[in-house]
């Protein structure tokens, strides 16, 4: 097959960029040809012209709304089976937005299929949204691994003795940054024995001020600008605790790579979050600010540490890429029948 994955624009360093690649990759070791293309809000004649000539058999949209929208627009006339992938965000405040519900409608009426790779969210989607559930799928989560070392005490001066927790997360309102700031002021006074570092890209302008901001009073926390895909296993393995303080998740990739990795994490209770932390096995989940302190403070024992340390290693790039090939299959062959058996073609008349 000839498959495009459609991701938003954003921040190539971005949960949807990380994931895209993943498909990409896992999908062209099956023997598939792939294309990956960048899809803007405005009129774009660049990705128009790239996926007419390319002649897609298949097209993966990655986010209902944010590909989904400029797809509708984009396309036209173009015809073609298509899959989308439900985020966090569509999930969370997609269906709840008006204006963005509609849009995700009419992309979900016209899609052979949509998936989630998170089966707690894909069940209260269904319970929902009942009308989803003869087209929604699962497709089970695969990380990679980077391979790049990442010297992130040495660079940043922070010393072996302090724990480290680490919040992998683009500075954005739903990812919490400042509150997480504001909860570890009060583990502050009981001693410099930790250090919080954030890193990731400013996704939300005037959030990223705030955030700068407020992290400058702060001696015992630190911002550390982007870490390349490439390079996050490294920088992880240098933490003694990954955290999340998002509101709301899809299937964050951090936590994916925490938890094959072996790093104890410390995450908000939420659908996301509980899919990939097992509470008090591979780390702990709280609800409140009082919880994350209260757990906060166990993980800076090394002892309570070690006893979270479990490496998970059934997130297989290779079983999410073969699930994933039969849902862009299924896709292909439904489109074929509901055409009378001849196959879809780009329509490229105006």
């Amino acid at each position: 097959m000839r498959i495009l994955i459609v991701v938003p624009q954003q921040d190539h360093v971005s949960g949807n960029w990380v994931t895209a690649r993943r498909f990409q990759q896992g999908l062209e070791k099956l023997g598939h040809r792939t294309m990956l293309l960048e899809i803007r809000f405005h009129e774009d004649e660049f990705f128009r012209n790239k996926m007419i000539d390319f002649a897609p058999d298949v097209a993966l949209l990655l986010h209902a709304y944010r590909s989904g929208s400029p797809w509708l627009q984009h396309t036209g006339r173009i015809m073609m089976p298509t899959v989308v992938m439900l985020t966090g965000t569509d999930v969370n405040y997609g269906f709840d937005d008006p204006e963005q519900n509609d849009v995700m409608q009419t992309v979900i009426e016209q899609a052979a299929c949509v998936f989630l790779q998170n089966p707690i969210i894909a069940a209260a989607l269904c319970r929902k949204h009942p009308a989803l559930g003869t087209k929604l799928r699962t497709v089970s989560p695969g990380i990679i691994l980077g391979h790049e070392t990442c010297a992130l005490r040495a660079t940043h001066g922070i010393p072996q003795r302090l724990t480290l927790f680490l919040l992998p997360a683009g500075l954005r309102p739903v990812k919490g940054a400042i509150g997480l700031l504001h909860i570890f002021d009060q583990l502050e006074p009981r001693g410099q024995s930790f250090h919080l570092a954030i890193c990731g890209p400013v996704l939300d302008a005037d959030y990223g001020r705030r955030f700068l901001a407020e992290i400058e009073t702060r001696p015992w926390a630190s911002y550390l600008g982007v870490i390349p895909p490439e390079a996050m296993a490294g920088a992880m393995r240098e933490a003694d605790v990954i955290v999340n303080n998002s509101d709301s998740e899809g299937l964050a990739n951090s936590l994916l790579e925490a938890a094959a990795l072996g790093v104890p994490i410390l995450a908000r209770n939420n659908p996301g979050n509980a899919a990939l932390v097992r509470h008090d096995v591979n780390g702990l989940l709280f609800d409140d600010d009082q919880d994350c302190l209260h757990h906060a403070t166990q993980l800076l024992e090394q002892a309570r540490r070690t006893q979270l340390s479990r490496p998970d290693s059934s997130y297989s790039p290779e079983q999410e890429a073969q699930e994933l090939e039969q849902i862009l299959l299924e896709a292909e062959t439904l489109s074929t029948k509901s055409t009378n058996n001849s196959p879809l073609r780009l329509n490229l008349a105006e």
